[in-house]
């Protein structure tokens, strides 16, 4: 046999998903071509092998037929992304000019203040009274009308105008990269459009299963909000039961992030894991004989796939159903089970089904973790012998907890760039609150124990209570930790030998594990004093506002019209402030004038270190500026009446600062002039921020 049954996905695994890298890294037509043909080629002479096989002595060229083997698995995992991507097939809508698209929303619409938000499938263009089939997913925002607003829901066909363009960038120093965030959901165009360019055609287009499960929890969620009072508890409850994405408030996501248990308000593998114990307790009494335990068995996978539909099938939700399907199965049929086997087989499926999964972040940290849990948890739990029952069941917790963070720590630091320091306590704390939790939750919906309502309302706001406590310790979180990808692999590979080497007590792993911890720490180490001695300053890309921050060291002053509860702040100007450890941020308006020993702003002047700053706004009458003064940047601001040629007779400058307030038009008209003049000009709308350093 070439592959041992019991491991056969462990090793298929990786060259499937090194096959998915490829194809996703090199999205052309020429490589989905080439691999469609090689990945014929190859089965078919998989399948000769398999078919004289003892013909050839097969077993002799066993190396090579399993080399044979990973190159098939290397090539379909290429071939089935290449053949998900959209964009690729010939009909994708975005390859032509259409007026209007026939559409269908494919999830749930969630909305804000009055942006409605949603992905719709494309099925149709229309143009020139001609209609095409179409392809591929619009991501909309709908601007609803204040007055009668439309009620849209998964499966709603619409008929909208085909104004769409291709996801932006990001512009700003470590802005969030919202292109590619949905381009690993395979979403590659959006539109923002009103609501009289909207027509409703027809309803229930979807999956009647998804559809199903979408209305059952919306029914489910209205029971919550009419039993529990507090908004923040229905908040929870929403989000730790049903996983409905409620309006968690700031204070209670950062309690939850900072304690490390912020798992626990999104519906993954702890929750299906728990409704399986529930459920295997509840139906004993079908252990009797062998019929009533294959009864209990197609019960219990079929409420808990029930459950996974009903909380919306995310990655993590899925990978957890199919393992402990698996699992049942396997033991109830008699077959011996390889833990990592069904892991791997897990991740074939879920990938198999759709591979951009692999780019998931909560699938990549959902297996991280589970691996954590089969490969670390027994060996951490064998450091101590405690006899105690009680003390050994709180160190069975701290275990698992100690082995879940281990194995998600290199991604939880590169994609949310903190750390928290009491998550061993965070996750000891909530653990039994947590369960009892689920089952009070459930027990309510099910069972119409609707008396239970009071008691689990409070339980969720102690559980809240504690985790804020724990939140505000000293010391509760290391934040503004920004990684570069070599340090994340830096940091995967010393954990990776810190574990080998404690595992099977190698001194040389250890050795070569603390190396690589001196060299990660030196690089930290590195980038705070460089941030420490930093003279920057920074304009900013925004849509409507204007901001640029003038840093020294760790501190800023910031130039905007903006505030830091300011979603837009948050957004686009934080992120950068943070990857710089800024952590004193002084806010100054466009009016206001404002003194420090580096910085000056005066009237409509700015002077910080070396540089100097024209502020040009409609206000400003610059012919009362002295005789032929020189400046690095003039900045227009709020629409200037002023003519960038009269400017350039009377100030002399290089660099022209062009921030979002302006009127579009404006904006092209002062980019055009200024590019006949042979001025650089720097439009702070859509285009790249600017970033100088003065050291």
């Amino acid at each position: 046999m070439i592959f041992k049954a019991e491991i056969v996905f462990v090793k298929i695994i990786l060259p499937f998903c090194l096959g998915i890298v490829l194809g996703y890294c090199f999205q052309i037509p020429q490589l989905f071509q080439l691999s469609a043909i090689l990945l014929v080629c190859f089965i078919t002479l998989a399948a000769s092998i398999n078919i004289f096989y003892k013909k050839v002595k097969g077993w002799k060229f066993k190396r090579q037929i399993a080399s044979l083997y990973y190159l098939l698995f290397f090539i379909l995992g290429t071939f089935a992304t290449l053949f998900h991507t959209d964009f690729l097939h010939k009909n994708y809508f975005a390859k032509k000019q259409y007026q209007h698209l026939k559409v269908w929303i494919n999830n749930e619409p969630s909305q804000i203040n009055d942006i409605l938000r949603f992905e719709v499938a494309v099925t149709n263009g229309y143009a020139n009274n001609e209609v095409k089939n179409c392809s591929g997913t619009l991501q909309i925002a709908l601007k609803l009308d204040s007055l009668s607003p439309i009620k849209l829901r998964y499966g709603d066909e619409l008929l909208i105008s085909a104004n769409y363009l291709p996801i932006e960038p990001p512009y700003n120093p470590a802005e969030f990269d919202f292109k590619q965030w949905l381009a690993s959901k395979n979403v590659y165009h959006q539109s923002f459009i009103r609501q009289e360019q909207l027509v409703k055609l027809a309803s229930n287009k979807g999956n009647p299963i998804i559809a199903y499960a979408l209305t059952l929890r919306q029914q489910q969620v209205a029971i919550y909000r009419k039993l529990i009072k507090d908004d923040e508890a229905f908040a929870v409850a929403s989000t730790l039961i049903l996983g409905y994405r409620a309006n968690l408030s700031k204070e209670t996501l950062a309690a939850y992030s900072k304690t490390g248990t912020i798992h626990a308000l999104s519906v993954s593998g702890m929750h299906v894991g728990i409704i399986y114990l529930m459920l295997n307790a509840l139906l004993f009494f079908l252990n009797r004989n062998r019929v009533l335990l294959v009864v209990k068995v197609v019960l219990i996978i079929t409420l808990i796939w029930y459950y996974s539909l009903l909380t919306g099938l995310s990655s993590s939700v899925l990978r957890s159903a199919i393992m402990l399907s698996a699992f049942i199965i396997s033991k109830q049929i008699g077959r011996s089970t390889n833990n990592y086997n069904i892991l791997a087989f897990t991740a074939f499926i879920l990938l198999a089904y759709n591979p951009f999964y692999l780019w998931d972040v909560g699938f990549q940290l959902s297996f991280l973790a589970v691996f954590g849990l089969i490969y670390l948890e027994p060996k951490i739990h064998n450091w101590l012998y405690v006899k105690n029952y009680f003390l050994h069941k709180i160190w069975k917790l701290m275990s698992i907890s100690l082995a879940a963070q281990i194995a998600t720590l290199p991604l939880s630091i590169y994609y949310f760039h903190q750390f928290p320091v009491y998550f061993i306590l965070g996750n000891l704390l909530i653990s039994i609150p947590i369960v009892v939790l689920m089952y009070l939750g459930i027990s309510i919906l099910l069972l119409k124990l609707y008396l239970l309502a009071p008691i689990f309302e409070w339980l969720i706001t102690l559980t809240n209570n504690i985790l804020k406590w724990i939140a505000d310790l000293p010391f509760s979180g290391i934040t503004q930790i920004w990684i570069a990808k070599w340090q994340l692999f830096v940091l995967c590979l010393l954990i990776g030998l810190f574990v080998i080497g404690f595992t099977y007590r190698k001194k040389q792993y250890l050795f070569y594990g603390l190396a690589m911890l001196l060299l990660f720490q030196a690089s930290l180490s590195y980038r705070k004093i460089i941030n420490f001695k930093q003279q920057q300053i920074v304009f900013y890309s925004l849509r409507k506002n204007y901001a640029a921050a003038f840093i020294a060291g760790n501190t800023a002053i910031l130039l905007t019209d903006l505030t830091a509860d300011d979603k837009n702040f948050e957004f686009f100007v934080k992120p950068s402030l943070d990857q710089r450890h800024i952590n004193h941020i002084q806010f100054v308006k466009w009016e206001d004038d404002f003194k420090t020993h580096h910085f000056i702003k005066q009237q409509h002047l700015i002077t910080y270190l070396n540089k100097s700053i024209l502020l040009i706004d409609h206000s400003i009458n610059y012919k009362k500026i002295e005789q032929n003064p020189s400046f690095d940047f003039v900045w227009l601001h709020q629409n200037p009446k002023q003519k960038i040629e009269n400017l350039y007779k009377e100030v002399n400058f290089s660099n022209l600062i062009i921030d979002a307030s302006n009127k579009d038009y404006l904006i092209a008209k002062f980019e055009k002039k200024a590019d006949s003049l042979k001025i650089i000009a720097h439009v702070l709308k859509k285009q790249k921020a600017v970033s100088l350093n003065l050291n």
